[in-house]
């Protein structure tokens, strides 16, 4: 690190430049990522291969439909003169207004199945014309309103998965630069109070050219990934707000660490090679295990996760080299001037947290009791977690969506109606032997075939079965088992609800890996940097149960629905996403352990200095406190304005990531971690020769020894 300090110092105008050319083409770039992003994933099932089958011939069939609830006048009944004509007009005048869609109706298909109790009313199903669009609350109207034009004796009600959804949330549209807009200011707010000075400005310079590089890189990144597994458009939303927080406590870190060298009486470009060398260790090494953490993500047999985890790779490791080169350039040219009005007090401890470590000390059964007490709690509501899609009743109670749901129900129709399952049947002769023995299936309400040219393609045909519940859901029973185990092995059973539920499975089947692998590998660079068996160890087991208190918050808020009103507006889901607990993992397992490595270099080094762990203990929280709890308040910030998009997954994510991060830094990390590290005493700085031959490291065998020994291998905060 101090080769990379000389060397950064030494070329300052080859940095500036590179770094004012790759700016520059991250602004010309930054608009186009949007386009070239995709919704939809991939993952090998059979869900997945029905539905490329099925989108060949039959479009947005894959999709869930819309549903257009019609109930006939007083004194008519279905297949009745006056409503058969009704309903005829219906989807003649839908086929004008919505061409493109592909109508399941009575009046086409005379199908019993699509007739409500009593016979006085029917459904329509409505399905896009391709893969991947939605049946919105736009097209729900364009057909109510279609069909009331040309039967105005009838009562419409239209209804879809998507439009209850966008009645769940709140109103507008959430875009990047709102919410990066948003996480600045926050962000700012606090830089303000920990700088004092216009030195709070150059974090955030330094975020805008790493979150603008981000960009690019994930521009030049669609062009490289396949395309049958695009990048989803979360991906932008979470790398320019993840990458906001993680490149102002990057340059908060190096810059406080500057400021200190400073106070001290070095000289500007003395204290720019120290904190390079000091600080410039711990980010480098926090980058590190932070790309290691999403890297991981990609065990994951899933697109969407995977291209996260690939993207996910791009924000700490651009903001580490940001943070490693342009940085520095710019401290020593422009440090000292942004340095006003510089106050007195930069570079000393803080009293409040030598005050706060001197308790901790010694109260440090007590303050392991309640820090343990709090996660385990947290970690206890986790294992209520319902990982699944919301119900189509969690998602609106008012609004003509919910009304059209309410009709549905009234009229015998199951809710499951809106996840319809797609069926490919390669032979349109078989079609008929399919819906015979779907119909006798307790599960469903029935299955009809679609009739038209635009039904049957190629010589095949598509059956539409009707689930009694909602597949997807907690309350999905065995309706998409019994279809599958009853159509024969050349038929396939698709639709979104079937993927999602095959997604689910794959990407929780491959969960214990992404565990095992990302808190193998952490432990491993811990146990290498700290030079320490036991600290590397308690880190990731207070890692473990950091994530899972994040979880148990998850729940109460998003299951439960503790604060969605006042927060959002919004009511429960009754469920958690299930990609949300996965990523969740991937990113909280990685950002959280750099606090991790901050505290404990610097405690490390005033060990190293006192001999004394309690002496390190007090001197690294005194010196660190203040630091991780502003790195923390400000990728909350960052956090907390991605919770405010209207995509339900990058919402509970973000919200999830919020409030694990504050929870680590002062459950954890200002409670747990210095009691813990108290109570291990001399113990925190073993190391068996035989592990430190395997790591390449000399053996440690007494506390005396080790305190001669001891480096500081990555730094210090």
């Amino acid at each position: 690190m101090d080769v990379l300090g000389r060397w950064v110092i030494r070329h300052r105008l080859i940095v500036g430049v590179v770094w004012l050319a790759i700016t520059v083409l991250g602004l010309l770039a930054a608009p186009s990522v949007s386009g070239r992003l995709k919704s939809g994933s991939h993952v090998h099932s059979s869900a997945y291969t029905a539905n490329v089958a099925i989108a060949k011939r039959y479009g947005g069939a894959t999709s869930n439909p819309g549903v257009l609830v019609l109930n006939l006048p007083t004194g008519q009944k279905v297949g009745s003169p006056a409503a058969t004509a009704e309903l005829r007009a219906v989807d003649a005048r839908i086929a004008t207004a919505a061409p493109a869609v592909r109508l399941v109706s009575y009046a086409s298909t005379g199908s019993q199945t699509l007739v409500g109790d009593g016979g006085t009313s029917t459904i329509v199903l409505a399905y896009p014309p391709q893969q991947g669009d939605d049946v919105s609350p736009e097209m729900i109207d364009t057909l109510t309103a279609a069909a009331k034009s040309a039967a105005p004796a009838l009562t419409v009600h239209g209804t879809s998965l998507i439009a209850l959804a966008a009645g769940n949330t709140t109103s507008g549209n959430s875009s990047v630069l709102t919410e990066l807009l948003i996480g600045a200011l926050g962000a700012l707010v606090v830089l303000a109070w920990v700088f004092g000075s216009f030195l709070a400005l150059l974090p955030l310079l330094m975020a805008l050219i790493s979150v603008l590089t981000m960009q690019l890189l994930i521009y030049g990144l669609t062009y490289v990934v396949p395309a049958s597994s695009p990048l989803s458009p979360s991906v932008q939303y979470i790398v320019a707000l993840l990458g906001l927080g993680l490149s102002i406590d990057y340059a908060l870190l190096i810059v406080t660490r500057w400021r200190e060298e400073r106070a001290a009486g070095a000289s500007n470009d003395d204290a720019v090679r120290t904190a390079l060398s000091r600080a410039g260790h711990s980010v480098w090494f926090s980058g590190l295990i932070a790309s290691l953490g999403l890297f991981a993500l990609i065990v994951v047999p899933n697109s969407v996760v995977r291209g996260i985890g690939i993207s996910g790779l791009f924000i700490p490791s651009t903001a580490t080299l940001v943070a490693l080169t342009l940085l520095p350039v710019t401290l020593s040219k422009l440090g000292a001037r942004m340095d006003w009005p510089r106050r007195k007090s930069s570079g000393a401890t803080s009293r409040f947290w030598t005050w706060w470590a001197e308790r901790v000390i010694r109260h440090r059964i007590a303050a392991a009791v309640v820090g343990l007490g709090i996660l385990c709690g947290l970690a206890g509501v986790a294992a209520t977690i319902n990982i699944s899609q919301p119900t189509s009743g969690a998602l609106a109670s008012a609004g003509p969506y919910s009304d059209g749901l309410r009709a549905l129900r009234t009229d015998g129709f199951p809710s499951g109606t809106l996840t319809a399952a797609p069926i490919y049947v390669p032979r349109a002769a078989d079609a008929a032997g399919i819906v015979t023995a779907l119909d006798t299936v307790s599960s469903l309400r029935g299955a009809v075939v679609p009739t038209g040219a635009a039904w049957h393609v190629d010589g095949s045909a598509l059956v539409i079965a009707l689930p009694a519940h909602e597949i997807g859901t907690s309350t999905g029973g065995t309706s998409l088992a019994d279809i599958r185990h009853t159509v024969p092995g050349t038929a396939l059973v698709g639709g979104e609800a079937a993927v999602g539920i095959d997604e689910a499975h794959s990407t929780y089947g491959a969960f214990p890996l992404l565990f095992v692998l990302v808190a193998l590998v952490t432990f491993l660079i811990l146990a290498r940097g700290l030079r320490s068996i036991l600290l590397p160890l308690k880190a990731v087991v207070l890692n473990v149960l950091s994530v899972a208190a994040s979880y148990g918050i998850l729940v109460l808020v998003f299951q439960h629905g503790w604060g969605m009103q006042a927060l959002w507006g919004t009511r429960s889901y009754g469920a958690i996403d299930p990609f949300a607990p996965v990523l969740i993992f991937g990113f909280l397992f990685g950002v959280s352990m750099d606090y991790e490595v901050f505290i404990l270099t610097r405690v490390r080094e005033g060990y190293h200095r006192s001999g004394s762990t309690r002496l390190g203990i007090i001197e690294g929280i005194s010196r660190t406190g203040r630091l991780v709890t502003s790195a923390a308040l400000v990728l909350f910030f960052a956090l907390a304005s991605l919770s405010t998009a209207n995509d339900i997954t990058v919402r509970q994510i973000a919200a999830g990531l919020a409030a694990g991060v504050l929870l680590d830094a002062v459950v954890v990390r200002m409670l747990l971690l210095p009691a813990l590290v108290s109570l291990f005493g001399a113990w925190n700085w073993w190391m068996p020769a035989r592990i430190a031959s395997l790591l390449r490291l000399p053996a440690q065998t007494t506390e005396a020894d080790a305190r001669e020994r001891i480096a500081l291998p990555v730094g210090d905060a």
